[in-house]
């Protein structure tokens, strides 16, 4: 599942308990390696900055973007299909927040998702750490990546009216009943028409953004890349440091997705979501008219009880809005990143028992960045074609046999219906996957990196993040705490200190080091 940067910074971020670093790589890079005389252009091409105006593609970048913040946006022109340099081109929007003081170079951000957007990544970044020597050292820079956001050619696969109608769903997995042939094909043909063709829908693997991500280093006249990416853009930095060991300076990659895995590894993250539920029915259980009663051992059915019914009677609210049990499960989850959100949930549970889902809706908006009309962010068609790209395929006894384990590993989101068919909604995809996994056991020549990754972690479970930092060989900070991501919020003040210091000068902590909240 993915986290993107809208939860983090619409809701309360939260502190974590603990830090432990341990031993970091030490490896001389090799110089820069030169682009190919077909993608010079590309990698020469001069960037113009300027206002930001024109780059919001929702309500609330509009307000972030407006004037007088000194926000600086730019496109950048890259191949559409990398074995076709001179054939279409895409255009990557990008947003720099300059640095406070003398700038030592730029910091490449990555929100998450796939799908999340970098442009006001980059915006709340820079304010919550309006006061690190991150924000004063580096330029940052956001991107939207290609089909992301601003970015042209942008990936939608449907209208608003599907959207006010619950109708924008993109995979088998929390889809009540079941999800047929018809269904995956009549997906794909609605993502191609409405995103610009099949070959927009080909062109947006991690592996393509990546080679983006080159090119972003080099046009602003950077010699070697500074990165810092969550969640799914650990996948992304890791990835380009296995492509280009040689151009890395530093890289810090904060709740990381397994480096050997594929779909697989949402079995865990699942897993991950019904002990996060299980906590917070406990905490519920001490309160007063906790909706999911004083046994939380009872707390899955309860919840079910509560949430079943919309299978069979959405509930029309505001402008017509059909909120539905897909929406209920969406939003439960959106608030299970953070201890400090989960309490809406619970509120929101309360308010839904008595015909109101607003609540739970204005969650399952802010997870997926759309605004209250249900316009805006394409976050869910982007998430979904970059996982086409991304993954492997499914055959449908695959797939109903993944829906299964899905709903083993998280009880709480059982729609409680068996269904005689799911298949693969990437079934009919028009271009084969380049897969993101798995990594090498050891990136050579890779310059020392950070992995930070957290114990209690809902969504990235702490092991991920022990595997991703043997892959590359480096380093890793252990988070004691339940928490999905830490180092953009600007939440702590000691793992503030380890990350910026890492960033400016290099520099690891001993293994002894901790933080204590």
């Amino acid at each position: 599942m993915p986290s993107p940067t809208v939860v983090r910074s619409s809701l309360a971020a939260v502190g974590l308990p603990l830090l432990l670093v341990l031993g970091a790589c030490a490896q001389q890079a090799p110089a820069p390696a030169k682009p190919s005389a077909e993608l010079a252009r590309f990698y020469d091409q001069e960037l113009t900055f300027g206002p930001c105006e024109g780059y919001a593609t929702t309500p609330a970048d509009e307000q972030l973007f407006a004037g007088g913040k000194g926000f600086e946006c730019a496109r950048l022109q890259v191949p559409l299909n990398y074995d076709d340099p001179n054939g279409e081109t895409a255009q990557i929007a990008m947003l720099r927040v300059p640095a406070r003081g003398e700038s030592m170079g730029s910091l490449l951000l990555n929100s998450g998702g796939p799908g999340g957007p970098g442009m006001n990544f980059a915006a709340s970044t820079a304010a919550a750490l309006a006061q690190s020597p991150v924000t004063e050292r580096f330029d940052l820079i956001g991107f939207d990546p290609r089909g992301v956001g601003a970015t042209t050619p942008a990936i939608e696969c449907f209208s608003n009216e599907q959207y006010l109608n619950g109708e924008a769903q993109t995979e088998f997995v929390f889809t009540a009943g079941n999800w047929t042939e018809a269904d995956s094909r009549q997906l794909v043909d609605q993502c191609a028409q409405r995103s610009g063709g099949q070959q927009t829908l080909a062109s947006v693997s991690t592996r393509d953004t990546i080679r983006d991500m080159d090119v972003l280093r080099a046009a602003p006249g950077e010699e070697k890349l500074n990165f810092l990416g969550q969640s799914y853009g650990t996948r992304v930095g890791a990835l380009y440091a296995e492509a280009f060991p040689q151009n890395v300076r530093a890289m810090v990659l904060d709740g990381a997705v397994d480096p050997d895995l594929g779909q697989e590894r949402r079995l865990s993250q699942y897993a991950g979501f019904q002990r996060s539920f299980e906590a917070m029915a406990a905490d519920c259980a001490t309160r007063p008219d906790c909706p999911l009663g004083t046994d939380p051992a009872r707390a899955t059915e309860t919840f079910q009880n509560i949430v079943r019914p919309l299978l069979d009677r959405p509930i029309t609210f505001g402008n017509g809005r059909q909120f539905t049990y897909n929406d209920a499960i969406a939003a439960v989850v959106s608030a299970l990143y953070s201890q400090e959100v989960r309490p809406a949930i619970t509120k929101g549970l309360v308010e839904l028992q008595a015909g109101n889902p607003d609540r739970l809706n204005r969650l399952a908006q802010l997870f997926s960045g759309r605004g209250p009309d249900d316009s805006g962010s394409n976050f869910n068609s982007a998430n979904y074609a970059i996982s086409c790209m991304d993954e492997e395929r499914r055959t449908p006894e695959q797939a109903n046999d993944f829906r299964r384990r899905i709903y083993q590993a998280a009880p709480f989101a059982d729609p409680g219906r068996d269904a005689d068919e799911a298949r693969d909604s990437c079934e009919f995809w028009p271009a084969e996957p380049k897969p993101a996994y798995p990594f090498p056991d050891l990136v050579e020549g890779l310059p020392q990196t950070l992995t930070i990754s957290i114990t209690g972690d809902p969504s990235t479970p702490y092991d991920a993040g022990v595997n991703l930092a043997k892959s590359l060989g480096c380093s890793m900070l252990t988070v004691e705490g339940e928490q999905h991501t830490v180092a953009a919020t600007g939440a702590n003040a000691c793992v503030n200190g380890f990350v910026a210091d890492y960033l400016v000068t290099l520099r690891t902590s001993p293994a002894d080091a901790r933080c204590t909240l």
